[in-house]
């Protein structure tokens, strides 16, 4: 929220009365004069199609907070024309994923040139069984390289209270998956701000719109790089 203050009239009017006395403009500050200039966006667009949970919906966030959004941004400020659908939905499990991915391929205007893909982690925090969540995620990450989508699989780690044998079959799923299908992995998407309450809201799980920017910032050379070269 922007707040206007309450002594602006009275600059206006000593600005106004010094209008006689006009004084040399001052230098550029430091601070100003070392921002590097904005790079432009060139190319045709670069459709990117997000497709995951609340992780990539933006549970607890402002518009435009999510990690879509902000990764959008990232990838612009570098010079590249992305574009990035939204297709999280808070709650998904894999089946749920599985189950709308070709409505959602579908429904796309254009074919993704890239797939960023986050499910599993309220299969983790439901206990379901691991088989079932790689078998889910086996098909969607088949299905997309059907299409000839290439594929960022952001990585979840079983939480420490399933225990060592639910982790033992849970965690190996992704970088195992990833290697199959060639996609590109972030090994565990929470990585920069686990652990760091002020990165986190208050349910713990999703992270703060700062945290936000701490995952995007750990992410865009991963997605940026796994863009087919044009």
């Amino acid at each position: 929220m922007r707040f206007v203050s309450l002594a602006f009239p009275a600059i206006c009017a000593l600005s106004l009365a010094a209008c006689d006395k006009a004084a040399p403009p001052a230098p550029p500050s430091e601070s100003a004069a070392e921002v590097p200039p904005a790079i432009p966006v060139v190319g045709p667009e670069r459709p990117i199609l997000a497709f995951g949970d609340s992780l990539l919906a933006g549970y607890g966030l402002e518009d435009g907070e999510s990690y879509p959004d902000r990764l959008e941004q990232a990838l612009r400020a570098r010079g590249v024309n992305a574009k990035i659908a939204n297709a999280g939905v808070s709650g998904d499990t894999t089946a749920a994923g599985l189950q709308r991915l070709n409505f959602t391929l579908k429904s796309q205007p254009v074919k993704p040139q890239l797939a960023i893909v986050s499910l599993g982690g309220n299969d983790m925090l439901r206990s379901l069984p691991p088989a079932e969540t790689r078998a889910n995620l086996d098909r969607m990450l088949q299905r997309l390289k059907q299409e000839g989508i290439p594929v960022v699989l952001l990585g979840m780690l079983a939480a420490p209270n399933l225990g060592k044998d639910y982790a033992a079959q849970f965690n190996p799923i992704y970088p195992q998956l990833a290697e199959k299908y060639g996609a590109v992995l972030v090994p565990f998407f929470l990585q920069p701000v686990i652990d760091k309450p002020d990165l986190m809201q208050g349910d713990h799980v999703h992270p703060t719109a700062i945290g936000i920017d701490a995952i995007v910032a750990a992410t865009v050379d991963d997605v940026e790089d796994a863009l087919p070269k044009t």
